[in-house]
């Protein structure tokens, strides 16, 4: 079916309706959508609702390409997607801020009941005082009664003795019992949590990455790729950070930083072409209201290869531009440090004025997983970098030296399950990987500057609503 030209020019086409259906009501009085530009904090607070208007519904289309774009890159290249768990025991980050699942707070009222059973500490110092002597008691009876074995009294006194000390150590024993129980909680006999009571019978928490698992299904099947919600308690109400995000994480056998590097290059370029192919409305949009240089950016990164520079150099640039009066917020540059945003970004949109990749960094600012260097100072890791975001991926070769890598452990004083050791012990390949944070792409993709509008239901410290 054909639709006329409209005669107004605000509009693409006419409609000429013959009949109207009225399918449900909308009271204009009071539907908190009016048709004017609402803000973005508003439309927070309206996450149900706010789909309908032009700017998220805008995004969500561009979010939904760039998932789409993703599973295509990869699968086009031949990786597998490989679903890692949501609940882990590990801290793949080392960073200690992740939501614990648990099961014993909804056991708490019957926790509180056992506890109510429990003594006063000077109550329960006197039941042990007294389990105490009465196990000489018992000592001194049996004594008594073996030296007088045609005795039935000193006997029957032995007797009763042992049975008084049976029953005084199992008032003991219960008495012990509630007093572990502390707040409805159960705690062990050192004071900690006892989490042999909990669902997983060990502390068990939110993912904030599926690095690990991915590591062991690469060793089996070379490329893998995981693509799920990870999680971070961290106490951030920055417009860069979110408590659920998703992230798009591969893991490659056979592959060294360059490969890496190379891999992470082309899957940004893929997905910036693809949003330029698919949502080329939704873009122009986001260049009418939002944007202007969105897409001019996304057809330069599609269409350029991105800068290489390694961790020394980018220091260098960035005291060179604090020599020539650049005011960055911190302007202490000096080798070792970890860059900000301010100073990654200045990379990405003064100096380079594209995407750059930064690598070799120290090693003491990196993870223990990531390849030590010839120089003993560096390791093989990297970070893209793009302009509007700062650090849009960050990657590394992983430490497949099992030697070098238990020596790393012990340096950082770093613990990790003996599983991980034994993808070095049992045919150990060189691999790689890197970690894309979804919605910084899509900040990227579109010029949102608040993370918490780029995803359809944010969460952040003291909010889970919707």
């Amino acid at each position: 079916m054909s639709l006329p030209a409209a005669a107004n020019l605000c509009q693409a086409v006419e409609l000429k309706a013959r009949q109207v259906l009225h399918l449900g009501p909308c009271d204009a009085a009071t539907y908190p959508m009016a048709k004017k530009k609402q803000s973005m904090e508003f439309l927070r607070e309206k996450a149900h609702l706010r789909a309908r208007t032009n700017t998220i519904g805008a995004v969500a289309r561009i979010r939904n390409a760039l998932a789409f774009a993703t599973h295509t890159f990869f699968q086009q290249q031949g990786f597998y997607y490989v679903h890692t768990p949501i609940i882990t025991a590990s801290d793949c980050e080392g960073a200690g801020e992740m939501f614990q699942v648990t099961t014993l707070l909804g056991k708490v009222e019957e926790g509180n009941q056992l506890a109510a059973a429990a003594l006063p500490a000077d109550e329960l110092q006197q039941l042990r005082d007294q389990v105490t002597a009465q196990g000489v008691a018992v000592k001194d009876a049996k004594a008594a009664a073996a030296a007088d074995k045609a005795n039935t009294e000193l006997a029957a006194a032995a007797k009763a003795a042992v049975d008084t000390l049976l029953s005084l150590k199992r008032q003991l024993a219960e008495a012990e019992e509630a007093a572990l129980w502390v707040g409805g909680i159960k705690r062990t006999p050192t004071g900690e949590i006892d989490h042999s009571q909990d669902f997983f019978s060990r502390p068990a928490y939110l993912t904030v990455s599926g690095q690990l698992q991915g590591e062991y299904f690469a060793s089996g099947l070379s490329n893998i790729y995981t693509f799920g919600p990870t999680f971070r308690a961290e106490n951030s109400h920055t417009s860069r950070h979110l408590a659920e995000f998703w992230m798009i994480e591969p893991e490659i056998a056979f592959c060294d930083l360059v490969d890496d590097m190379r891999c992470a290059e082309d899957y940004v370029r893929f997905c910036c072409q693809f949003v330029l192919d698919r949502c080329m409305p939704d873009l122009q949009f986001i260049v009418k209201m939002i944007d202007k240089e969105a897409i001019n950016r996304l057809q330069h990164v599609a269409s350029s290869s991105f800068t290489r520079c390694s961790y020394t150099e980018g220091i260098e640039l960035l005291q060179e531009a604090v020599a020539k009066g650049h005011d960055f917020e911190d302007k202490n540059i000096h080798w070792g440090m970890d860059l900000g945003t301010e100073h990654e970004r200045y990379l990405a949109e003064v100096v380079f004025k594209q995407p750059v990749i930064v690598y070799n960094y120290p090693k003491h600012i990196k993870a223990f997983y990531m390849r030590l260097n010839e120089d003993g100072k560096t390791v093989a890791a990297m970070d893209v970098l793009v302009p509007k975001v700062g650090e849009l991926i960050g990657g590394s070769q992983r430490e497949e030296r099992l030697d070098v890598l238990e020596a790393r452990m012990k340096e950082m004083n770093v613990a990790v399950d003996d599983a991980y050791l034994d993808l070095r012990r049992y045919g150990s390949v060189p691999h790689a990987g890197f970690g894309l944070g979804f919605e910084r792409l899509i900040m990227f993709a579109t010029g949102i500057e608040n993370i918490r509008d780029v995803i359809p239901f944010p969460r952040w410290p003291g909010n889970v609503a919707f």
